[in-house]
């Protein structure tokens, strides 16, 4: 960029040698003639005339390229002003360069996230139109057939109106999780903070997927007997949809013949941290930084014949989110996965 600084100098000594050039040669045919004045009287106003015709010619010059970069400045300030300089404006093109690159990699940055985010968007609409569709068609499906005659017979009316009524519920479940999640998002759902045993409510939890976990042969348990309550500060309720959705998805991504073990340990003196511990499929690492996605799925066609919303590991983000409480991932690959979190002390 200094190069192109000095064409300026180069562009005014040019300039103001020709012109001095001629006054010089103009005025001593003149002189000389008329006024027989000496050579060296005609030198010093020679070098007089370039000084003054440099300063003049190289202020001229300034000036002008002042005037264009200061309509780049103003044309940019226009677009973002807090990416320009608010110093004086100078002739310096590094500076302005600097500038415009500096200008140029903001609006990269900016295309590239709003890339990153349509297809985002394009994903995420094409997920929940997907886990919509499939109850709404199965409804559909069995609405039409009754509708076509096989309502008449008693049994197949009953069996086709209890799926539908399944794929209703689908439906609800979905809704009510997409809802959930927008409330937390934008804070309106309130938490009932509360002081409870998180051992009992763990309890709770493996008693009512007891039967779930039993089909894959999958045991649940604890990493020790927890004779006394852990008494801790949360919203009750929304920490058992917590260890629910957690639960359950190691008893879906988990082996047959399997365990999923939970441990509470001290991690502060106002902090514990639960484990939820499986020896499952484990999740490999391109996978984990999205796992808290809503509808993302691992593995695309699988995770779907399992049922769920795809919503679980978002929800349980969102909720903890909300009690300003942190989560870890832990996993290997074919090896099992640890999630945990970490929850205020009574």
């Amino acid at each position: 960029m200094q190069k192109k600084l000095k064409k300026t100098y180069k562009f005014a000594l040019k300039t103001t040698a020709f012109i001095s050039l001629f006054i010089a040669v103009l005025i001593t045919v003149f002189l000389y003639v008329f006024y027989n004045v000496q050579f060296l009287q005609i030198a010093v106003l020679t070098i007089f005339c370039f000084a003054f015709s440099f300063v003049l010619i190289q202020y001229r010059v300034e000036k002008f390229i002042y005037n264009r970069v200061k309509k780049i400045y103003d044309d940019l300030k226009l677009l973002e002003d807090s990416t320009i300089s608010k110093d004086s404006i100078t002739t310096d093109m590094a500076t302005l360069t600097k500038e415009i690159d500096k200008y140029t990699k903001d609006r990269k940055l900016e295309i590239e996230t709003l890339r990153i985010r349509e297809e985002y968007r394009k994903e995420f609409l094409g997920n929940i139109s997907h886990e919509l569709k499939t109850p709404l068609f199965t409804v559909q499906g069995y609405i039409l057939t009754l509708m076509d005659g096989a309502v008449k017979d008693k049994n197949v009316r009953d069996k086709y109106l209890r799926n539908a009524s399944k794929g209703v519920e689908r439906l609800i479940y979905i809704v009510k999780d997409l809802d959930m999640i927008t409330k937390l998002e934008v804070g309106d759902l309130r938490l009932k903070i509360e002081i409870f045993d998180i051992v009992a409510l763990i309890e709770s939890v493996f008693e009512l997927f007891e039967m779930k976990a039993a089909k894959k042969s999958i045991s649940l348990t604890f990493d020790i007997d927890y004779k006394e309550p852990i008494l801790v500060r949360a919203d009750k309720e929304r920490m058992q949809q917590v260890l629910t959705n957690l639960v359950v998805n190691s008893i879906k991504y988990g082996r047959q013949q399997g365990t999923t073990e939970v441990s509470i340990e001290n991690l502060t003196k106002k902090k514990v941290i639960v484990r939820v511990t499986d020896n499952g499929e484990g999740i490999e690492k391109q996978h984990i930084s999205r796992l808290f996605e809503r509808f993302y799925r691992v593995d695309k066609s699988g995770s779907r014949k399992e049922g769920g919303s795809g919503l679980g590991l978002a929800i349980v983000k969102h909720i903890l989110e909300a009690h300003n409480e942190k989560m870890y991932i832990d996993s290997e690959f074919e090896v099992g996965s640890e999630f945990s979190f970490t929850l205020e002390k009574a």
